[in-house]
């Protein structure tokens, strides 16, 4: 996609030393940078730690599309002007539409329900709808905030879908913390720090590049010889970037590149 952000655009922030900073001040910047490359061609996802009169505010002032799960005890105005929660806006009001879908953590269908409510903030008059999608089976309702028109179920629909596509990130974020080890790093310079997380992210990179067409079937290759897998469910599943990076060290380690020497092991 034109004006997509590349390595050289990434971020790293902290809140210690010198270049100290808020979470606050980072989302607002990644916003604008979003904004400006997207506008309203890309529809944002967030979860409930977004949840909040601020940050709706600011993603109305930049014009971009989003879906926003809100917290079902936080107020939203109703039609009537009443500041009530979220969970009492939606009681009684009957699911106008059901639909199965699959769940993204068990991978089994379930019957949704969905009723759209138009709401807005406590503190802005811009007029919000409220998709409630219920999930049935003792499982918390998704109460979801966006600012596109509901004009018809599809609409609806396309709401609910596109917060259920958010796993998908979570899955990208898990890679990150757990393989390339973002989380891992136990320096406090600034420069150090920065210089580690670089290093993971051209991984990354690279792991990403892998995956391109023209290299398809050596990634499946590698996994299959170096990280192979039995059982249905991992012959369904997209090939993951862990097993990818887990088969290119075991290769590394069994027939190491010329000039990359194994450390020895003391045998005092």
């Amino acid at each position: 996609m034109a004006g997509a952000p590349t390595v050289a655009d990434l971020i790293w922030w902290t809140s210690r030393g010198p270049h100290a900073t808020t979470r606050a001040a980072v989302n607002q910047q990644l916003l604008d940078r979003a904004a400006t490359a997207w506008g309203a061609s890309v529809r944002h996802v967030w979860d409930r730690g977004y949840c909040g009169s601020p940050w709706v505010q600011a993603a109305l002032a930049a014009g971009v599309s989003f879906v926003l799960r809100w917290k079902q005890g936080v107020k939203l105005l109703d039609t009537r002007g009443n500041a009530r929660k979220a969970w009492e806006i939606a009681r009684g009001k009957r699911s106008q539409s059901y639909r199965m879908l699959r769940d993204p953590q068990t991978k089994q269908l379930i019957k949704v329900g969905i009723v759209a409510i138009p709401v807005t903030l406590v503190d802005h008059p811009q007029p919000l709808w409220l998709v409630v999608a219920r999930l049935g089976g003792g499982r918390e309702p998704w109460y979801l905030l966006t600012a596109d028109p509901i004009h018809t179920l599809a609409d609806a629909w396309a709401v609910v879908l596109a917060y259920a596509r958010r796993w998908q990130i979570e899955g990208a974020w898990r890679v990150s913390k757990s393989e390339l080890a973002f989380e891992s790093p136990r320096v406090q310079d600034w420069e150090v720090r920065q210089k580690l997380l670089l290093f993971a992210t051209l991984a990354y990179a690279f792991l990403l590049h892998l995956l391109a067409p023209p290299l398809a079937d050596l990634c499946a290759c590698l996994v299959r010889v170096w990280c192979h897998r039995t059982g249905k469910r991992y012959q369904r599943m997209a090939l993951p970037l862990y097993r990818l990076r887990a088969a290119l060290s075991r290769l590394c380690i069994a027939a190491p590149p010329p000039g990359l020497h194994q450390p020895r092991l003391n045998s005092g």
